[in-house]
C-alpha cells in the first residue's frame, strides 16, 4: 500500500506548500485524545523507534526538536496547542491497533497482547533475512505539516535505501498473516512525522493566516540551515496509554533496522 520513494517525497514535500497549508488550517479539529489538556485513556499497541529519553543516538536532533517546539508555543496562540513531552518525540514505523479496537480484541481474546508480541517477533525476524544494505536509514526535517488534529514535524528519506528500509519493514508487518488473523492492518500511507502537539479549542478568532506564517518561518529556517537527521536505527514494539506514555517492555520485540 505504500508508495515508491520518489512518489512518498513528492506528496510530502506538497504538504509544505503555502496553498496546502491554507486549506487543512481551514479544518483543524481539536483532538479528542486530550480533556482539559491532559491525555485520556487511549490504549493500543505501535511499533516505533525508541522516544527520545530512550535514544541517545539521536540525542542532538530531539534537542533542537525541543528548542523548536518551544519557539513554536511562544509564536502561536495561546491554548491553541497542547504540546507532548519532549521525552515521548518518537517516530512511528507502524500504526497496530488502539482505542475500541484494542478494547474488543482484548475482551474477545485473553491472550491477545501476547498473540501481538509474537507476530511483531516474526515480522522482525522476515525482515531480518531480507539482507538489506548494512547502511544507517536516516531521515531529515522537511518542515511542519499540519494534521488535522496535531502539528507535526514532517521527515524524508535522506536517500531510497533509507526509505526501503523502512517501506520494507512496514511490509514485514502488514503482509504479516498472524497479525491479520489478530485483525490488525494498514490504514494509512505512511508520512514520516514527530507530532509537536495536538490542538486544543479552536476558536472563532483563531487568525489562522498568521498562524501560516508562523509555519512558513520555521520551514525557512529549516532550508537555511544544516539538515536535521533523525537516524532510524532501531525499532520496538511498545505500549500506549495515551499520547504521552509508551511502556517499554523486555518482553517487546525489539529490532535492529
Amino acid at each position: 500500500m505504500d508508495e515508491t520513494y520518489q512518489n512518498y517525497v513528492n506528496r510530502v514535500a506538497s504538504l509544505t506548500l503555502p496553498g496546502t497549508y491554507q486549506n487543512q488550517l481551514k479544518n483543524i479539529q481539536k483532538s479528542p485524545k486530550f480533556q482539559q489538556k491532559q491525555p485520556v485513556s487511549f490504549p493500543g499497541y505501535t511499533v516505533l523507534t525508541p522516544p527520545y529519553q530512550d535514544d541517545p543516538t539521536n540525542e542532538s536532533f530531539y534537542h533542537q526538536l525541543t528548542l523548536v517546539q518551544q519557539q513554536l508555543m511562544e509564536k502561536i496562540e495561546p491554548n491553541l496547542l497542547i504540546p507532548l513531552p519532549p521525552e515521548s518525540f518518537h517516530l512511528t514505523l507502524a500504526d497496530l491497533i488502539w482505542e475500541d479496537n484494542y478494547h474488543k480484541a482484548i475482551e474477545e481474546d485473553q491472550d491477545f497482547d501476547n498473540k501481538l508480541k509474537k507476530a511483531i517477533h516474526d515480522s522482525f525476524n522476515t525482515y531480518q533475512k531480507l539482507n538489506l544494505e548494512e547502511s544507517k536509514s536516516q531521515w531529515q526535517i522537511l518542515g511542519l505539516l499540519v494534521f488535522p488534529r496535531a502539528l507535526v514535524v514532517g521527515l524524508v528519506p535522506c536517500n531510497e535505501l533509507s526509505y526501503d528500509k523502512v517501506f520494507q519493514l512496514r511490509r514485514t508487518i502488514y503482509q504479516n498473516q498472524e497479525l491479520i488473523s489478530l485483525g490488525i492492518e494498514q490504514q494509512y500511507y505512511l508520512t514520516a512525522h514527530i507530532t509537536l502537539g495536538y490542538f486544543d479549542e479552536i476558536t472563532d478568532s483563531l487568525d489562522k493566516s498568521s498562524l501560516e506564517s508562523v509555519i512558513l518561518s520555521f520551514n525557512d529556517q529549516w532550508i537555511e540551515k544544516e539538515p536535521q537527521i533523525l537516524t532510524v536505527e532501531q525499532g520496538e514494539l511498545r505500549k500506549f496509554e495515551n499520547m504521552m506514555q509508551f511502556i517499554s517492555d523486555e518482553s517487546n520485540p525489539k529490532l535492529m533496522i
